[in-house]
């Protein structure tokens, strides 16, 4: 049976830092004007998650607010823009909710798998690496992207050149992320030159100021920055791990874990992946296509 379909725009939503916000009205600006099919009389079987979405007549989704390209919170429309969250509404469109009908709420990455396991967000989207310690609280759909960790230098600064040349060097990232994570198994810096912040904008604001030496995390988030700031910022372009990007989800909500990836996959296959991409963190001039799934 073909089903009916009304076509929205996938719009931005504002959001005050660790506060909800509902989605904007159409023509609201504050990022791309890529467009879904809102599905109608959608059901998710055995799904509690999606049960509550529907008793809800919304869905809340986490995000972050501070990722240029990706997740931001623009400074000049108060409207959430970026490929995370073009991502994040493509899904709810498909599972039945306008952009009107989401709730987007700001959850730090160290918050990431309580926020799902309290059901405080019904799914989250936000450069939300798939590893299997996470796999132990929580489910991923996708993954929808392929990024690798790098490093985030001033511009002037030549001594750092990779990896293996932060040792003495003090080195920032966000508290609960793979990437600090990877600097403290693999003793790239000196335990005491490790910095740690609820955000990457904090680290960022500590290198311009000469605080702190190096940013460390995605690639994909550093490209934002440095693309904002590039006579005083560079990525240095030596990527040392793959992070693929998933949706995080209740951990035993197999049957939405599933549809989720039905969605991703039929965007792959029908080229509203690539609009999407391109229409937002695409504009750091970086291609990219979507990684297989893992249907696991």
């Amino acid at each position: 049976m073909r089903v009916r379909t009304l076509t929205v725009g996938l719009l931005v939503g504002g959001l005050a830092l660790s506060a909800c916000g509902k989605e904007g009205t159409p023509g609201g600006g504050g990022g791309p004007s890529t467009t879904a099919a809102v599905e109608a009389n959608v059901d998710v079987a055995g799904s509690p998650t999606f049960a509550k979405m529907k008793s809800r007549g919304g869905v809340i989704v986490g995000a972050k607010e501070d990722q240029p390209g990706l997740g931001l919170k623009s400074a000049t429309t108060g409207k959430y823009e970026g490929f995370d969250i073009e991502i994040a509404k493509l899904v709810a469109a498909k599972l039945g909710f306008a952009a009107d009908k989401i709730t987007f709420k700001t959850i730090p990455s160290a918050g990431r798998e309580q926020a799902l396991v309290n059901g405080d967000v019904d799914y989250y989207v936000g450069t939300y690496t798939i590893n299997d310690n996470r796999k132990k609280q929580v489910s991923f759909a996708g993954p929808y992207f392929q990024a690798g960790q790098d490093l985030l230098v001033r511009k002037d600064d030549s001594s750092i050149t990779g990896k293996d040349t932060l040792k003495g060097k003090k080195v920032c990232s966000v508290t609960g992320s793979t990437p600090i994570q990877r600097v403290r198994d693999q003793k790239l810096t000196e335990a005491s030159n490790i910095v740690e912040f609820q955000n990457y904008s904090q680290c960022v604001d500590k290198l311009l100021n000469k605080e702190v030496d190096a940013v460390t995390t995605d690639d994909a988030i550093l490209k934002g920055y440095a693309a904002q700031d590039p006579d005083k910022l560079k990525v240095i372009g030596q990527t040392f791990s793959k992070e693929p990007y998933g949706i995080g989800l209740p951990k035993d909500d197999k049957a939405l874990r599933d549809k989720v990836n039905d969605i991703l996959q039929k965007a792959e296959d029908d080229g509203t992946w690539k609009s999407v991409y391109d229409g937002t963190l695409g504009k750091s001039g970086s291609a990219a296509t979507p990684p297989p799934i893992d249907r696991y």
